[in-house]
């Protein structure tokens, strides 16, 4: 039970990053892919900065997660994400939600809720193989370097989507090295300093965080986020079964399983189509970098040259957003 209310943490927490960093990445100056000088606009905004606050405060809720519980379980629970970031999405950009988003919303926590009671993850250990390591680590790379090439050669939403997922794949893998990281703190701290799945934790996360940025700033939150959680969702529960021998209930237990999942997809692409989600890249004034000679209209300088959260959008993202009422 730990395990579930720390996930569900973790999940509110990363909702609160994706939004605060949505809002930061469309405002960011730069259109061209994995730009590294994304990543120099965006740490000297300070909504950003809260967003990696946010993200640190999740790590931690996740650790405690994974030491609990399998990661079968712990990682499709980050599902809800989707639904917490809209009804933050409507709350920060002023926007109410229609009956069919907040049926949508439903949709898809009972139908998580449904799976996961379905294929009752469990057993599992805290420690894999060197050889079979190294064998997901080889797989990760080729599977993360299509994503990334295909990305490259794509615009707009598919470049958004393509990269999210990329970013699911490397939040996967990260959670799976953080599992069997913070099964070494039980031998000690030296023990814990002493495991490479600790530093391939540092190197993973970075890695998934600037795929993120890349593809947060490359079309809207909801091309990307959908992408991310279930990927991660999905990927994580195969880490979980090849690395750490973790069991789902099969047999029969899978028609449940599968019709959870796509009343889950069902719901995602209801929520895709809420005004709200469409809306989320509201033309506001840029936070402003922080500087402590900043001038007093900055903030109107970088409106006026900036994004200004419009790149990427469509004719129809436009239209959805005067559908939406005003909260």
């Amino acid at each position: 039970m730990i395990s579930i209310v720390l996930a569900l943490l973790t999940s509110a927490s990363n909702a609160t990053a994706s939004v605060l960093q949505r809002r930061a990445a469309s405002q960011a100056r730069t259109s061209r892919p994995l730009e590294l000088s994304l990543i120099a606009d965006l740490v000297r905004r300070r909504i950003w900065l809260a967003g990696i606050a946010m993200v640190v405060v999740a790590s931690l809720f996740q650790a405690g997660a994974l030491a609990t519980g399998p990661i079968a379980l712990v990682q499709p629970i980050f599902i809800v994400e989707l639904p917490l970031t809209l009804l933050l999405s409507s709350y920060v950009w002023h926007r109410r939600l229609q009956r069919r988003t907040w049926g949508a919303v439903a949709l898809v926590t009972v139908s998580l809720g449904t799976g996961l009671a379905a294929a009752e993850p469990s057993g599992g250990g805290d420690h894999a193989p060197v050889p079979i390591w190294i064998l997901t680590l080889i797989a990760t790379g080729c599977f993360e370097t299509v994503l990334i090439l295909a990305a490259l050669r794509a615009n707009g939403e598919p470049r958004a989507a393509l990269l999210g997922l990329a970013a699911a794949c490397g939040y996967a893998l990260t959670a799976a090295l953080m599992k069997e990281a913070v099964s070494a703190l039980s031998r000690g701290p030296v023990a814990f300093f002493e495991t490479w799945q600790l530093y391939g934790v540092a190197i993973a996360g970075v890695g998934s965080l600037f795929l993120l940025q890349n593809a947060l700033q490359a079309g809207t939150l909801v091309a990307s986020q959908p992408m991310l959680t279930v990927g991660d969702a999905l990927i994580s529960i195969t880490y979980g079964v090849l690395l750490y021998g973790e069991q789902l209930r099969l047999g029969w237990f899978l028609i449940p399983e599968i019709v959870a999942l796509i009343l889950i997809v069902i719901g995602y692409i209801e929520i895709a189509k809420s005004p709200v989600a469409m809306a989320n890249d509201e033309v506001v004034q840029p936070s402003p970098p922080v500087s402590v000679n900043a001038p007093a209209n900055a903030g109107q300088a970088g409106q006026a040259g900036g994004r200004g959260g419009t790149l990427g959008r469509s004719d129809g993202e436009g239209q959805s957003r005067a559908e939406a009422e005003p909260g």
